[in-house]
């Protein structure tokens, strides 16, 4: 019941905060109230909840918002994008050699803590993966959630500053709008793509498998719109939500080093991320907003939203997303072996 009362509580305060944000006229205020009011609550001591199943329900309207995006068009765009997805695991691959010894010699971390806070992974696999080796899973979950925080609060302006991106294009067409049965096979897709990936062990269930599954419906001629702007704004709801209540608890001596050294690290990751971003646009291989969306070193359900609220190319850009975090998942745990330590077990994943 506590629990339950503290989500309710959670999700008052980030209502308030986005209340206060659309008055302001803020960009983003259904993603950035939610952060910004229960960053500030975490920080201060209040109790905040992340909102657990509720917000993994969420995730599913953007596995089906990317799955909806992958269309015939894209498909026959893919060998385009060859070069560009290759370049993935060597862009993944030269962040783990910089963020590895980073955290080893400059922050004396242990080798777990250290191998897996240097995968530019989601925070919830990498923390999986963490604890299974023995990692600091505190200091794992500080260091990547201020990754993500940051990168979501900085990548907007670098949009609007660096790439002239208008922050306001519609996001979807309102539910009343949209076809009736449409909308229930969505619903279907998101539910059933979430249980089918769940049980057979997909890390990132909620998205990856509403993705695939709206993918094949969309690619089938079963559906033609992506999530009504209503579900998309509650994504951005309880996405922000969650980032902001991943402080709760945290205290000033984590935040001087482990959310320090996650802040430090951000910078050398955004960096390298900018450099293969820049390559990929000097080829011409995409436009500059996908190549630097595709590259930006967050989540996949970070960058959905922030490619949707752009208008940008949601099915180039999370593909990118999808192949990092395979190639990570898939041989961090090998990566692991070979240096050394007992890595999580590659069946588990």
């Amino acid at each position: 019941m506590g629990n339950i009362s503290g989500i309710a509580g959670t999700i008052a305060l980030s209502g308030v905060g986005t209340v206060l944000l659309v008055w302001l006229g803020a960009p983003l205020p259904f993603l950035f109230g939610p952060l910004v009011a229960c960053l500030l609550a975490a920080l201060a001591g209040m109790p905040v909840a992340k909102p657990g199943k509720l917000g993994t329900l969420m995730r599913t309207v953007l596995g089906v918002a990317i799955g909806a995006s992958i269309t015939p068009e894209l498909i026959e765009r893919a060998p385009q994008m060859v070069i560009s997805l290759a370049m993935v695991p060597v862009y993944v691959i030269v962040i783990a050699c910089i963020g590895i010894p980073f955290f080893r010699r400059v922050y004396g971390l242990d080798q777990p803590t250290a191998f897996f806070a240097s995968m530019p992974g989601g925070l919830q696999e990498m923390t999986a993966f963490g604890e299974e080796s023995d990692a600091n899973v505190r200091t794992l979950t500080l260091i990547h959630a201020t990754r993500l925080l940051v990168i979501v609060l900085v990548a907007p302006i670098i949009m609007v500053v660096g790439f002239g991106a208008d922050l306001d294009n519609p996001i979807g067409a309102p539910a009343a709008t949209l076809p009736l049965h449409e909308l229930v096979i969505m619903a279907a897709a998101a539910i059933i793509g979430w249980k089918v990936a769940a049980r057979i062990g997909i890390f990132g269930a909620a998205i990856i498998g509403p993705m695939v599954l709206a993918a094949a419906l969309s690619l089938g001629d079963v559906i033609h719109y992506r999530p009504p702007s209503e579900a998309i704004l509650a994504a951005q709801f309880f996405i922000g939500m969650g980032l902001g209540a991943g402080y709760a608890g945290v205290t000033l001596a984590e935040l001087h080093k482990d959310a320090f050294a996650g802040l430090v690290y951000v910078v050398i990751v955004a960096a390298v991320a900018a450099a293969f971003a820049e390559a990929v646009i000097l080829m011409r291989l995409a436009p500059a907003l996908d190549g630097f969306l595709a590259f930006a070193p967050a989540g996949q359900a970070e960058m959905a939203i922030l490619a949707i609220v752009v208008g940008a190319d949601l099915g180039f850009v999370v593909l990118h997303h999808v192949i990092r975090v395979f190639f990570i998942l898939t041989c961090s745990p090998i990566a692991a072996r070979l240096l050394g330590f007992s890595g999580p077990r590659t069946g588990d994943q």
